[in-house]
């Protein structure tokens, strides 16, 4: 059965945790409902070059073509963090585990459009991932403070007891922080920082992305064959 997942990129360093979630879970046959904040898109163009308009969004602008990866110079960044061989692939570090599996589709929501379907808990979904989750979309969720269609979306998430997976990318982390994290928790989210394991072998940046990338496919249970798991041969 096909998987509906909704991906929101927040203003966290990090943004290419989501542009290679946001391939992966394409990849592997689901479909995103993907939502950008303006520090999100400021973020992107900071870290990756990629820029990305929230008023006309098209969706090459995350996910090119492999002829466009590899070919010009806006997506050189992201090209050498994560390679021409695993966009879009079923290669080795790549989701796509069966050439039948169709690949999914991609709706976009801007930020401040609560007539959205995902604002509204009778709109179905398995799971919703905030990645990067920036320090103040936490304290918007922890509070139920909604005040975009992000944190509106992860308020229905929570209300409506389905999975939500927060990915903070931030050091140290104050008090505050923490205590937003364990609210957000308690309310029923998984708290999954981007904090890379080496146990599996990791060679190169791709390997130190896919593996906080794998771990949060595994709490949306979308299957994935990106790093070698503890254990395996």
């Amino acid at each position: 059965m096909k998987r509906n997942i909704v991906l929101a990129v927040t203003g966290a360093s990090g943004a290419i945790y989501a542009v290679r979630l946001l391939d992966v879970l394409v990849a592997a046959g689901c479909d995103v409902q993907l939502v950008i904040s303006t520090a999100g898109k400021a973020v992107l163009r900071q870290e990756l070059g990629l820029d990305v308009d929230l008023n006309g969004f098209r969706l090459d602008s995350l996910l090119p073509s492999r002829q466009e990866l590899a070919a010009l110079d806006r997506f050189a960044k992201v090209r050498d963090m994560i390679g021409v061989e695993a966009w879009h692939s079923g290669s080795k570090s790549g989701a796509q585990q069966d050439a039948k599996i169709e690949p999914g589709r991609v709706q976009y929501h801007h930020y401040q459009d609560f007539f959205a379907a995902i604002a509204s808990g009778s709109a179905r979904s398995d799971g919703m991932v905030v990645c990067p989750c920036s320090g103040g979309t936490l304290s918007a969720i922890a509070h139920g403070a909604s005040g975009n269609l992000i944190h509106r979306a992860a308020e229905v998430h929570l209300k409506e007891r389905r999975r939500l997976i927060l990915v903070p990318r931030e050091t140290p982390l104050s008090l505050i922080a923490l205590d937003n994290m364990r609210h957000c928790v308690a309310a029923g989210a998984v708290v999954l920082p981007a904090m890379p394991g080496f146990y599996h072998g990791a060679a190169s940046l791709r390997d130190l992305i896919d593996f906080v990338v794998a771990r949060i496919c595994d709490q949306l249970e979308v299957e994935t064959a990106l790093i070698k798991r503890w254990g395996e041969e």
